[in-house]
């Protein structure tokens, strides 16, 4: 039975007519007659009695309105959605970030976003980088945003493209023998204890691959391995060790001076920085809707 035999029948109880419902679907009333004996025959049973020009509904006829009329209201609801959709009045979308992305970087994003598709259910999971770009790469998030590396494994499936940037800042506590210099040479970040990010972390790749071009020996002594920037933040904050925290997650803590941020420069006197672009992560084949397409432009407006 086709959607398009329903609606004939349903256009035929209405009228009671033959022509009358050919009339109002512009169809002919052969048509209308020949859809009619098709769902007869094939069920064996009569939907109409024909009574001289008149037409009467059968019991079985009465039966198939009712469930004919549940269906074409769930087919006429799921074609509203679907076009929702495409206008972008409803849907959802999946975002995987590492932690000071999602804490600090995208709020604002998403903020605007929904002020101009608020009925978009925007649903974000917070991770390390590592995490999130094998989340995405498996198809759990729409998008991802991280910093740092993406896995080897998971490269040949994702589609990586610059949105931002982020930037670590070595900082220290007030207890601290670093506290009020204004820099510190590479060679004496050897000197201190230190706080570190998990190893899956983009920031603590971002810190090693530093060091590395720094030509400064690793490990560096590590007082602590924390699995968040905020706790490394705290702790940092009680005079435990120096670390290497975003930018983005320290501007308070900078103006009350309870955290103290030093510049390193080379044994020339220049200025190292520690910088690394923020990455959007989408697989390479999966269908992108237009919400993500358009969330995508927020990115970098």
């Amino acid at each position: 039975m086709t959607l398009e035999q329903l609606r004939i029948f349903l256009a035929v109880a209405e009228q009671l007519h033959f022509t009358r419902a050919a009339e109002a679907l512009y169809i002919t009333q052969p048509a209308v007659s020949a859809a009619i004996q098709t769902v007869e025959a094939e069920y064996g049973v009569k939907l109409f009695h024909r009574i001289g020009r008149r037409i009467e509904i059968t019991d079985a006829g009465q039966l198939l309105q009712v469930e004919a009329q549940k269906i074409l209201d769930q087919v006429a609801f799921a074609e509203r959605q679907l076009r929702e959709l495409n206008n972008l009045q409803r849907g959802e979308l999946k975002i995987g970030c590492s932690l000071t992305v999602g804490n600090y970087w995208l709020p604002d994003r998403i903020s605007r976003f929904k002020q101009q598709y608020p009925g978009i259910y925007v649903h974000c999971i917070l991770g390390n980088a590592e995490e999130i770009g094998e989340g995405t790469a498996l198809g759990r998030f729409d998008l991802g945003l991280v910093t740092g590396e993406v896995k080897q494994s998971c490269q040949d499936h994702l589609q990586q493209e610059s949105v931002g940037q982020e930037r670590l800042q070595i900082v220290v506590g007030q207890t601290h023998p670093w506290f009020g210099q204004p820099t510190i040479a590479t060679h004496e970040l050897s000197t201190s204890t230190w706080v570190m990010r998990e190893s899956g972390s983009g920031a603590q790749q971002m810190f090693e691959q530093a060091l590395a071009r720094w030509h400064i020996e690793l490990p560096l002594a590590t007082a602590l391995v924390l699995s968040t920037s905020e706790m490394v933040k705290a702790v940092v904050e009680q005079g435990v060790g120096a670390a290497a925290l975003p930018e983005l997650m320290i501007q308070k803590e900078l103006k009350l001076e309870t955290l103290w941020s030093i510049a390193v420069v080379d044994p020339e006197g220049n200025p190292l920085e520690i910088v690394q672009p923020i990455l959007k992560l989408k697989h390479q084949k999966r269908f992108q809707t237009r919400i993500v397409k358009i969330f995508e432009q927020f990115l970098t407006e």
